[in-house]
């Protein structure tokens, strides 16, 4: 089991994980089981996700950059049907992120769909978290429209960065797995005043790479994509408390949550594992002994 673990261990195996090694490799190298693996993964996962709700509130922010990242669980969506072994929640899964553009904060984060009620319920979700009327950008997906306009009305200062892409150049085997090469952009204002010069996704686009770079289950071509959907959602809140509250941010020179102001401490991992010890439902009292007496 995952609690008789000490401290020192279990924070070696969460490092880890949020250092982008699969469960099975972390498993290998720390001599544990890969069950007790998973199990101290959803402790996790549970614990740092209630901790962001909790705390990631009144967010004075002036610039939030908001995008999507694409990854998927057992199967692309293609592929679901011709599965041999169908799993639950298989297919896309995009993970939503809101970025404060100056402390570095996720803001708010949501895993799901690309749809109309993943955005609404993404935006509500991000203007339940900020203190005050901030500029805000995304990038030209069109439910964000509606989204933003549900979640803030009019008491925001929106854009959209729109890019235009072009085939890549070059021969048929090097343009195969490349991108579309971005060829313009167009900055359409859409609600209120917001200022051009910070209509920009700079900072949520980088956030993309820190998520594929940090959690191996993000990486492209390869097989080590989530196989549930479950250790996807508990991996993601532990990525990003650990973000937010663990790492010493290079140009801040301190965590982005001491930036934004909801904390004044710079947290490690065995203060995660601190918030699953928390979580643990506490022992109760012992029972009357009952002495067995033979017939």
């Amino acid at each position: 089991m995952a609690n008789v673990l000490d401290t020192n261990k279990r924070a070696q195996i969460l490092s880890m994980l949020v250092e982008g090694m699969s469960m099975r490799s972390v498993s290998r190298i720390t001599g544990v089981s890969i069950n007790t693996v998973s199990k101290l993964l959803v402790d996790a996962g549970n614990a740092c996700a209630e901790y962001h709700d909790k705390t990631v509130r009144g967010v004075k922010a002036e610039r939030v950059q908001c995008d999507e990242i694409w990854s998927f669980v057992a199967a692309k969506a293609k592929n679901v049907k011709d599965m041999k072994a169908p799993v639950d929640g298989a297919g896309d899964a995009w993970t939503w992120t809101a970025i404060d553009a100056d402390s570095k904060l996720i803001i708010s984060y949501l895993v799901g769909g690309r749809g109309a009620d993943y955005a609404s319920e993404f935006m509500s979700d991000v203007a339940s978290r900020l203190a005050n009327r901030v500029q805000l950008t995304t990038d030209g997906h069109k439910a964000y429209l509606e989204a933003v306009e549900g979640a803030f009305g009019a008491d925001v200062d929106y854009a959209m960065l729109v890019k235009m892409y072009g085939n890549p150049i070059g021969d048929n085997m090097t343009v195969l797995y490349s991108p579309g090469e971005c060829i313009g952009i167009k900055k359409n204002e859409v609600t209120g005043n917001p200022d051009s010069d910070d209509v920009s996704t700079s900072y949520v686009e980088r956030m993309n790479l820190n998520i594929r770079m940090g959690n191996r289950r993000f990486t492209h071509l390869t097989n080590a994509y989530s196989k549930k959907v479950d250790n996807h959602l508990h991996m993601l809140p532990l990525y990003f408390v650990h973000y937010n509250f663990c790492r010493m941010h290079k140009s801040l020179r301190m965590s982005p949550a001491m930036a934004a102001g909801v904390s004044d401490t710079l947290r490690d991992m065995d203060w995660i594992v601190g918030l699953i010890d928390a979580r643990a439902p506490k022992p109760g009292p012992r029972g009357p002994y009952k002495r067995h007496t033979q017939a």
